[in-house]
């Protein structure tokens, strides 16, 4: 009897513990069932080739999160457009001998994204979102601020992608 209780409360333990989780995405929907189309980003600031590591990394994190297709045809459901409208670069610590010369930066962007359906242009995520990345400077501050911005777009593309993921619609 003490055993047939044990395995019956393992068994209680194990069809409860799965209630909780879900595999797939959060929104209800099949994993693959929708396509996007992500439109190049586009970049409003000064900050060169911005745009094109935002672009690559929201494609990237796309088919990475598995929600959904990623389409680069007339034939998607959604159509994900993005704009970066601001850029910063903050100074976080200074070198030890010259408090002047910054040794790392805060890095931020601000982008405007912005995902409608296709057939019927209703909007279904708009919203401000902001990419981060720190920076530690080296000898070069241009290449390490370069080496950055793939950092920086895939931080607003997991943020991005997952809004995306997590809608109602």
């Amino acid at each position: 009897m003490r055993g047939f209780a044990a395995i019956l409360l393992l068994a209680l333990a194990c069809g409860l513990s799965g209630c909780a989780y879900r595999l797939g995405p959060s929104n209800g929907q099949g994993a693959g069932d929708r396509s996007v189309q992500i439109v190049p980003v586009a970049n409003r600031t000064l900050e060169p080739r911005l745009g094109d590591a935002t672009t690559s990394a929201l494609r990237k994190e796309l088919q990475r999160e598995g929600t959904f297709r990623l389409a680069n045809d007339e034939y998607s459901d959604l159509i994900l457009t993005c704009e970066i409208t601001k850029y910063y670069r903050d100074e976080v610590t200074f070198q030890s001998a010259d408090v002047i010369t910054a040794r790392d930066y805060h890095v931020r962007m601000l982008a405007h994204v912005v995902a409608r359906e296709r057939i019927s242009g209703k909007v279904v995520l708009q919203r401000d979102l902001t990419g981060n990345a720190l920076m530690r400077v080296g000898e070069d501050l241009p290449s390490t601020e370069r080496q950055t911005l793939p950092l920086l777009g895939a931080d607003l593309a997991r943020q991005v992608i997952a809004a995306l993921a997590d809608g109602t619609w």
